[in-house]
């Protein structure tokens, strides 16, 4: 019994040897590999395309490195233009062969369609022309893109846009998978700069019967929009009909911008006769985008056997090689590359039919769907297609996982007289650029485009949109004020505004370079003021198309719509009741604090004894009795004021301190004499607030103009509790608020924009602004986010404070009044000591090393003299015995004590010498008749 489990047991390990060893055979190549086409030859593209790939699978079949003898069977499927229900024959046809792969479709429609298939059967699907940004995605993990996906040209369009800084755009496309979606992308990349499509102009994909009645609608509707900067993404035969018609209805001229996909250098690639014919003043000034391929010398060998090639395989004539072809062709070999690694890690082209097929299947049909297998290993061929890396005639043919080539780049083409202009470059990584090289990072001079000439033979950049020429009015939102009507009122009865604001505005209109029909339409019910954030929330609506009035910039506002640049400032300042102050005996005392009077006073005493200790013993004027020496310093200190003092100064550290401090006295003079002369030729006014800082600390109730911004500015900013703000509604209301004041129900102060509040105090003299402007802002007209309307009167508003216009309309409606033109001051601009914290620091740092240094030099001068008076006792024959510490002490203070004298003396050769010291030596010669000479030393105190 044990000796047949070991039977059976060798059996089975010798059978699953033997399944891992055939397994591990590679099997050998199949001479033959069928794959499949499916274009449409009738069209542009699909004649270039077929030349081309037949020509790569004869290149491919005839080179013996590759494939190792296997062969391509090439089977071409004609879907003639069709992009739906013949395309899906012609599939089916193609899976009836065991075909390994498909080459196209040339449609992004039909490749919707076709993934489908593909997906079920797992065949891979290569397309050189479907463009479809949609495709690659994880619906249709088959299709696999040879060529360039839409979303990066829409994203090198939405560059050039953004280049020339317009923000509406136009699109015309046909609407269908390609067209919508190309669009959609577009829009996509727009919005990431903060532009946008205005208007979708779609036509019907009828390729077989181009409708002109419809293009020409669409045309004429697109000329009387706002936006000049015109997208088209469409096909050849729609889009050289599309520019026949703008042609002719005048929207080639100046002030237009086309901008036109990558359709239109197919098609002049294609037929080099159209630069010979009228079509070429159909496009002139015309941006169009070429799918970049870098030159080389496989590239230039293929161009030049192309004339051959297109001669011997088209009957019609000759035509050009366009940059599809060179995609097809390079389709070709990138799926010979992936079929030679496929089989060489052992892959095998085993289909497996599907029993569910059979019952399709009815007599006579010629469509064999009960043939049709799945590629059991096209998961592994696919992974090889996406593994290819390799240099074609359109440069590095690598692919990401998504099945999009990677690398994109685009030339940008300008069509000029009879041919075309190459201005620039786009790469995904670099955006546009000049060179063909993507730029350094920093090189900025290589960023950009060529000059461009545009529509109308001007090289000047159009602006990219006029005024709507619809007939409709624009709709500008004005608020109906019930105080302030210097600013804006509506006349009685009638529909016709007035005021500063709307001068401002229609004087801006005037300097625009085109007419503005507009309408002024009232905003409030003409009892309170209406809030000006609901009204600039109507713009955002669609129900303004602008606001004119007192609007002021704020972060917020700027969130929601576009303002103009400020007509007029009007930061917020802080009112109050004043009161005039009268002139009293001690008014002197004002220029100064009281700390700023000590601190001074403090360092006219403190560098008097500076300059004593450095003067004393060198100069008698700072010598003599301790209450002489007093006297002396007081006197010198407080003299130097009016630079008057009589005492000389003999030292060098002496004569630094005395400069630096009358520096620093002259300037606190002429501080004292200004402030001062103010005080007593200005009027003063004082109030208990001294502005913002010293009312948000108080606990005083605050007045503001209802429906304005304060509010929340006050509440956000200064955290004031909404529990002491009053709303009001007009200047009367402002007066007898601040009359009551805080304690009668009143207020004590009121917040509001400089603008008003001058208004107010023009016959408001007992009230005043205190304080500082604490905020910068101003007055601007509001528009719709990314208006380019906003823009043009930016400028004008420029244009109107440059020659004057602006300072005059602010004269005629918000002339000042005697009352805030008499120059009053309110309060009292004392100068205080963080005024001069400067000064005092050079005086401060200048005594204390004026000191440092006296200090040093005595000392070094006591240790010499005290050692020379050793060494004299020595030779006299004194004893040397050593100071205690407390008489050396004593030594010194008496040394410094002492006065310095300077004599000149000779010495025994005749010669002078200067001595510096405490003592002055005598040297006395004894009579040569003695013996020796004695020289006695005598020591004399100061």
């Amino acid at each position: 019994m044990s000796k047949d489990w070991v039977v059976i047991v060798f059996v089975i390990f010798v059978s699953s040897s033997g399944i891992l060893f055939s397994n591990n055979v590679c099997a050998k190549p199949p001479p033959n590999v069928n794959i499949g086409a499916i274009l449409a030859l009738n069209s542009t593209i699909g004649k270039v395309a077929k030349i081309a790939i037949e020509a790569a699978v004869n290149d491919v079949n005839s080179d013996s490195t590759i494939l190792s003898g296997t062969k391509l069977n090439i089977s071409m499927q004609d879907t003639k233009l069709s992009t739906g229900f013949l395309g899906i024959i012609d599939s089916l046809l193609l899976m009836e062969k065991d075909t390994a792969a498909i080459i196209g479709p040339q449609y992004s429609v039909m490749a919707h369609v076709i993934s489908h298939i593909a997906n079920e059967m797992q065949v891979p699907l290569l397309s050189f022309a479907a463009t479809d940004p949609t495709l690659t995605s994880l619906q249709f993990p088959y299709f696999v893109r040879t060529t360039q996906s839409d979303l990066y040209q829409m994203s090198a369009v939405a560059d050039i846009i953004d280049q020339f800084q317009w923000r509406d755009v136009i699109a015309i496309f046909i609407d269908d998978d390609h067209g919508r979606n190309g669009v959609a992308a577009l829009g996509d990349k727009l919005a990431e700069k903060r532009c946008k499509i205005s208007h979708k102009a779609a036509l019907k994909p009828d390729d077989s019967n181009v409708n002109k009645e419809e293009i020409n609608s669409a045309l004429v509707k697109i000329a009387l929009m706002e936006s000049r900067v015109i997208v088209l993404h469409i096909y050849p035969s729609f889009g050289l009909e599309v520019l026949h018609i703008a042609q002719s209805l005048g929207m080639m001229g100046s002030g237009y911008v086309w901008i036109v996909t990558d359709w239109l250098t197919t098609a002049l690639d294609s037929d080099p006769s159209l630069a010979t014919t009228s079509i070429m003043n159909d496009m002139q000034g015309v941006i169009t985008l070429r799918m970049h391929t870098p030159d080389s010398r496989i590239k230039s060998n293929f161009e030049s056997r192309w004339p051959k090639l297109a001669h011997q395989n088209n009957d019609e004539g000759p035509f050009g090689l366009n940059i599809f072809g060179l995609y097809a062709y390079d389709t070709v070999w990138t799926l010979a590359y992936a079929l030679d690694a496929f089989f060489r890690s052992g892959g095998t082209l085993k289909f497996s039919n599907d029993s569910s097929l059979n019952t399709l299947r009815g007599d006579g049909d010629t469509l064999h769907l009960d043939t049709m297998g799945m590629f059991l290993n096209g998961s592994m061929l696919l992974q090889k297609i996406l593994e290819v890396n390799r240099t074609g005639l359109t440069g590095p043919m690598m692919f990401s996982q998504d099945g999009n080539l990677m690398n994109p780049s685009y030339e940008i083409i300008n069509v000029i007289g009879t041919g075309v202009r190459r201005i620039g470059f786009w790469s995904n990584s670099s955006g546009l650029h000049t060179g063909e090289q993507v730029p350094n990072h920093g090189n900025s001079s290589e960023l950009g485009l060529y000059g461009v000439i545009w529509p109308g033979q001007t090289t000047q950049t159009p602006r990219g949109w006029v005024f709507a020429n619809n007939g409709k009015q624009l709709r500008i939102g004005v608020p109906l004020r019930v105080s302030y009507h210097e600013f804006v009122s509506r006349t009685e009865g009638t529909d016709k505004f007035s005021g500063y604001c709307i001068d401002v505005f229609t004087a801006a209109l005037e300097l625009l370079p085109y007419p503005v029909p507009n309408k002024f339409i009232p905003f409030g019910d003409g009892k309170t003021n209406p809030l000006n954030s609901l009204l600039l929330q109507r713009v955002t609506l669609g129900e303004f198309d602008a606001v004119v009035g007192d609007i002021t910039i704020t972060t917020n506002r700027t969130k929601i719509v576009d303002f103009t640049q400020p007509y007029i400032e009007s930061g917020l300042v802080v009112v109050a009741p004043i009161r005039k102050m009268k002139s009293n005996a001690w008014a002197f005392l004002r220029p100064f604090t009281p700390m700023m009077w000590l601190v001074t006073g403090m360092f006219f005493l403190a560098v008097g004894a500076v300059v004593w200790i450095l003067e004393r013993r060198l100069n008698d004027d700072f010598r003599g009795t301790p209450r002489r020496q007093f006297v002396t310093i007081i006197w010198f200190s407080f003299s130097t004021l009016f630079f008057a003092h009589r005492e000389k100064t003999v030292s060098t550290l002496g004569r630094l301190v005395l400069i630096i401090w009358l520096f620093v006295v002259l300037i606190l003079n002429s501080s004292y004499i200004a402030s001062l002369t103010s005080i007593l030729t200005v009027e003063q006014l004082s109030s208990p607030i001294k502005g913002i800082e010293s009312l948000a600390t108080s606990n005083e109730r605050i007045g503001y103009l209802r429906g304005s911004f304060a509010e929340n500015y006050l509440t956000d900013e200064l955290n004031i509790h909404r529990s002491r703000l009053v709303p009001l509604n007009d200047p009367s209301e402002y007066e007898k608020a601040l009359k009551d004041g805080a304690a009668n129900g009143g207020v004590a102060a009121i917040i509001d924009e400089r603008a008003y509040m001058e208004l107010f105090l023009a016959t408001r003299c007992e009230f005043g602004i205190v304080g500082q402007e604490f905020t910068k802002m101003g007055w601007g007209f509001a528009f719709p986010r990314d208006s380019p309307l906003a823009i043009d009167m930016s400028t004008a508003i420029l244009k109107l404070s440059e020659n004057g216009d602006l300072q005059r309309i602010h004269d005629k409606w918000l002339t000042r009044s005697a009352c805030s033109s008499e120059g009053a001051k309110q309060g009292i601009d004392r100068l205080e000591t963080k005024s001069f914290w400067g000064l005092f620091l050079l005086i401060g740092i200048a005594c204390f090393i004026a000191l440092l240094c006296h200090v040093i030099r005595m000392t070094y001068r006591f240790n010499r003299h005290y050692s020379n008076n050793t060494t004299s006792n020595d030779n006299l024959g004194g004893s040397s015995s050593s100071s205690s510490c407390s008489s050396r002490i004593k030594s010194f203070f008496s040394f410094v004590n002492g006065r310095e004298e300077e004599e000149e003396m000779e010495d025994k050769n005749g010669k002078k010498r200067r001595r510096k010291d405490n003592r002055v030596v005598h040297e006395v010669e004894v009579s040569p008749l003695h013996e020796s000479n004695v020289s006695i030393h005598v020591e004399n105190g100061a």
